[in-house]
């Protein structure tokens, strides 16, 4: 049985942290920091943890045939055991009895996700900060590049690009607490059965035993750049759960920036597109169309990750005793992928936003063919106040009739409401001219707080780059 990603085209991008080979590394580098650990705590001659981690090479082994093995106890770590032990005897045999005591097979399998998932957040925040990168020099660059704001898929307000891609950039923004969160995941100890009795054993009765079994295992998180958690989590699953609804949360942002790339490099619109690559966006039948592949490939994983989060969320309400009965066993396909899914997603989205062409030209004509309409809250804001009641209306309504009457026809709207305006004053003492009504036409004149928001964004962006570790998370693996 092989699976190589032929049904999940692009995710083969997050393969290298996440595949069964990385899962296997994993559990290996899980083992062999085990044996570092008891180095660490005085349990273990230094040589065992040297041969330990030289035993601990995942191309060594054959993954295929684990996975087959795995079946007879129901998890991978029992057959990988055997062949770990095998393997580290041929080097030093007396090493061979410090692998695996004081642990469980979940307090490896569990641990060993987590190291999959700190691997995994190392691509995923750097290619995270080069799409957050690409989204400030655009939300700068076109924060005046005036477009459409659409609401229920409908024209509502002028705004900008610019503002836009801030708002995209916020999303990510709001990412990075939990992404942070990715770095350091916990470990996970307690032994068979959540007690730590087997660690406690490790020493020999001593009346200290309790904490030198916790700081024995905060040797191990600590070589795996791992976090001690207060507590033993066999059955409570918040560490599975929290990482799940990062990756999650990764690619549902990803995904709404994916929409409205999707929707705008419609060639009726033609505001966006997608940077060209050599075999990208091909159709087998028409040669002549340019797929938006990036976006469909972003917005394919923001549709398949609720579910994989789900699943997750299930099984933790179904964890029971001291170790579940299965639905521990079904969280680890479901994390892996998403995990696998995020990870290509930030690499996709990455490449998207350093090379994605904006269209301001075609931006700005598809705001005007809307008419003027698009400005009826601002142009019954301005004059509304000024007008009297005139039968049986009030301002607001007089103005309100002229907007719907001249919706789609500027010249006509212009015309129409300097005639309604005739004589008018405003607050200030400026008179209701024809200029004055060109200005409020203007679309370019009714951005709100439009550099404002963008500027917030930015100056947020900059300091999370100025506070973003410029070296990697500690504890690289045993």
């Amino acid at each position: 049985m092989t699976d190589v990603g032929l049904l999940s085209p692009g995710a083969h991008r997050g393969a290298p942290c996440t595949d069964d080979t990385a899962v296997l590394q994993a559990l290996l580098d899980v083992e062999a920091a085990w044996v570092a650990a008891q180095v660490d705590a005085g349990l273990a001659p230094a040589a065992a943890a040297a041969a330990a981690a030289a035993a601990a090479r995942a191309a060594d082994y054959d993954v295929a045939d684990l996975a087959l093995r795995a079946e007879g106890g129901g998890n991978p770590v029992i057959p990988l055991l055997a062949d770990y032990r095998h393997r580290l005897g041929e080097l030093d045999p007396d090493a061979v009895r410090y692998v695996h005591r004081g642990l469980t097979s979940q307090d490896v399998m569990d641990t060993a996700l987590m190291l999959v998932v700190r691997r995994a957040a190392e691509p995923l925040v750097r290619d995270l900060a080069a799409a957050a990168a690409a989204l400030a020099r655009l939300a700068d660059e076109h924060r005046g590049s005036v477009q459409a704001a659409r609401t229920l898929t409908q024209h509502a307000l002028p705004s900008t690009f610019g503002l836009k891609a801030a708002t995209w950039l916020a999303g990510l923004q709001d990412l990075e607490a939990d992404l942070a969160g990715l770095r350091t995941p916990p470990a996970a100890y307690g032994g068979a059965a959540g007690t730590l009795a087997g660690s406690l054993a490790l020493f020999d009765g001593a009346p200290d035993a309790g904490e030198r079994a916790v700081e024995l295992a905060r040797h191990w998180a600590g070589r795996l750049g791992l976090e001690l958690p207060p507590h033993v989590w066999h059955t409570t699953r918040r560490p599975v759960l929290r990482a799940a609804e990062t990756f999650g949360a990764v690619c549902a942002g990803l995904g709404r920036i994916a929409n409205d790339v999707l929707l705008l490099s419609r060639p009726e619109l033609g505001e966006l597109r997608e940077p060209a690559a050599e075999g990208r966006g091909v159709s087998s039948a028409m040669p002549q169309k340019q797929n938006p592949v990036l976006s469909v490939l972003l917005k394919r994983t923001a549709l398949s990750a609720p579910q994989l989060v789900a699943q997750l969320h299930v099984a933790a309400a179904l964890s029971v005793d001291e170790r579940p009965d299965g639905s521990w066993h079904s969280e680890w396909s479901a994390l892996r992928e998403l995990a696998r899914l995020a990870v290509a997603a930030a690499s996709h989205a990455a490449e998207l936003t350093r090379g994605l062409t904006v269209d301001t030209v075609r931006m700005r004509a598809n705001l005007e063919a809307s008419g003027p309409g698009v400005l009826a809250e601002r142009i019954s804001a301005v004059l509304a106040p000024v007008l009297p009641p005139a039968e049986g209306a009030t301002g607001r309504q007089r103005v309100q009739a002229v907007v719907r009457r001249h919706a789609t026809d500027r010249a006509g709207m212009l015309e129409a409401l300097v005639r309604l305006a005739a004589g008018a004053v405003l607050p200030d003492g400026t008179p209701v001219d024809a200029g004055l009504v060109e200005r409020l036409l203007d679309p370019a004149g009714y951005l709100g707080a439009n550099d404002l928001l963008i500027d917030r964004v930015l100056e947020r962006h900059r300091r999370a780059a100025n506070d973003r570790p410029s070296t990697p998370a500690p504890g690289a693996g045993a």
